[in-house]
């Protein structure tokens, strides 16, 4: 009887653990997204995200879109953005320098077909002009994307300062006639094709077909919503060092036990649901783990360029 008594009370304590939990449980999850691209083909690549982890984790899940890449940084360090799928490495470069332990690394999309973990920033130019170096662009137009992208901002500045000289303000020693920050990959894009810059950087994994827009990066976007000529429009003038792929994060301070269920869903949604996933991070990319080393490079710059403004 004592014995009974004492499985009883165990399984009365397990269903009030049980309850206590679910009733923490968040009933809303808010996926950020990096602004720069269509709105509205942005929100329908990541209609399948909010479908899975809606039926998944019984929640309602946000597709909270931002108009550029600080609203997601500021939405992850104010506890507004609980998971990004498809994060800037500069973005979570700012994100990591304001507050280390914001957020948790998930993983680091990877290339489905070479296991590329990285991607390259490309300088673009319309494929008529006759424009073939960095150089013939003196005296030019050039499109920046977001002050927190990587490869449309961060790693560009870098190389520019270093071939030269000056900054932002001086137009790199008044290299280029203008420069101006367009509000992402796919109004530099727009920007060339329509003469509004000479110039412009974007971001593109290089691998896989050129007229496809490569394996991952921004020409694949435009070319599935209403530009399917475009690689021949425009030409690759230069190409970056590889920058290490975004990561994918949760916000540390979700409950643990939740924040475990959404890890796992996200894996179960790259596995279940690949094609939803790569629709989502823009490329034909898998989940690999990743750690903060991967990305010290991008927080080094990133370091020193916000101190040196």
């Amino acid at each position: 009887m004592k014995k009974i008594s004492t499985l009883a009370a165990l399984v009365v304590g397990s269903t009030m653990m049980f309850n206590v939990a679910a009733a923490d449980a968040p009933k809303e999850l808010n996926l950020g997204i990096l602004g720069g691209q269509n709105a509205t083909q942005q929100i329908g690549d990541n209609q399948c995200v909010k479908d899975f982890f809606d039926k998944k984790l019984h929640v309602d899940t946000k597709l909270r879109n931002s108009s550029d890449y600080a609203g997601v940084i500021q939405g992850l360090l104010g506890d507004k953005v609980d998971m990004v799928l498809s994060m800037s490495p500069s973005s979570y470069a700012s994100v990591y320098l304001n507050k280390p332990n914001a957020v948790d690394l998930v993983g680091i999309v990877v290339d489905d077909n070479d296991q590329s973990r990285g991607y390259h920033s490309v300088v673009i130019v319309k494929a008529d002009s006759p424009y073939k170096k960095l150089e013939d662009l003196k005296g030019k137009s050039f499109g920046f994307a977001d002050p927190d992208s990587t490869s449309g901002y961060l790693i560009p500045d870098f190389v520019f300062k270093k071939q030269f000289g000056g900054n932002t303000d001086n137009k790199y020693n008044n290299t280029f006639s203008s420069v101006t920050f367009s509000g992402g990959h796919e109004q530099d894009i727009l920007g060339v094709l329509n003469g509004q810059f000479e110039g412009a950087v974007t971001w593109a994994s290089m691998t896989g077909d050129y007229n496809a827009g490569y394996n991952s990066g921004a020409f694949g976007r435009l070319i599935r919503m209403d530009h399917p000529d475009l690689m021949k429009q425009i030409r690759i003038i230069w190409q970056s060092p590889v920058i290490p792929n975004g990561p994918i994060l949760v916000r540390h301070s979700l409950p643990a036990d939740f924040k475990a269920k959404v890890v796992d869903t996200i894996k179960q949604l790259d596995k279940e649901d690949h094609a939803c996933f790569v629709k989502a991070v823009g490329g034909k990319q898998h989940i690999e783990p990743t750690s903060i080393a991967e990305f010290q490079n991008i927080i080094d710059l990133k370091k020193a360029l916000t101190q040196n403004r």
